[in-house]
């Protein structure tokens, strides 16, 4: 069963945009239906019995596809490589996307940055589906 990208690509923000293991979405390869879990919302649990299912993928957050600081550094290091000692200093504590996002505006990079980090997303969401045999339209 075909699934949408931009279905994928709601319930990969989904997932990632909480702390980990606050959201988690499930995909039933065989009907393309998405399932949709928060801790902190009133969304209904996912079974237990679709958890088990073999059809059954989790949809993956943004570390486990490596979108993270990882995706950052990549950045910095194509673009800014002189700054890479400050933004890595920016991720020793918290608030360092904020910080990082100002930065990036002072450079007049920012829509660079937002560009190369959604083409990064999609390229990995895409590999991501493909390595689980899941045909997206």
């Amino acid at each position: 069963m075909a699934v949408k990208y931009g279905d994928l690509e709601l319930a990969y923000d989904f997932v990632s945009s909480g702390p980990y293991g606050d959201h988690s979405a499930l995909l039933n390869r065989s009907t393309g239906q998405i399932y949709w879990a928060s801790e902190s919302g009133d969304l209904d649990e996912i079974s237990e019995e679709m958890w088990e299912s073999d059809d059954a993928v989790e949809i993956p957050r943004k570390d486990d596809l490596d979108l993270g600081s990882r995706l950052v550094f990549r950045f910095v290091d194509s673009h800014v490589p002189d700054d890479y000692g400050r933004v890595r200093d920016m991720f020793s504590s918290r608030g360092a996307y904020a910080r990082y996002k100002q930065f990036l505006a002072s450079k007049g990079l920012l829509e660079k940055w937002y560009a190369y980090e959604a083409e990064a997303q999609e390229r990995a969401l895409r590999d991501w589906a493909g390595e689980n045999g899941i045909e997206l339209t």
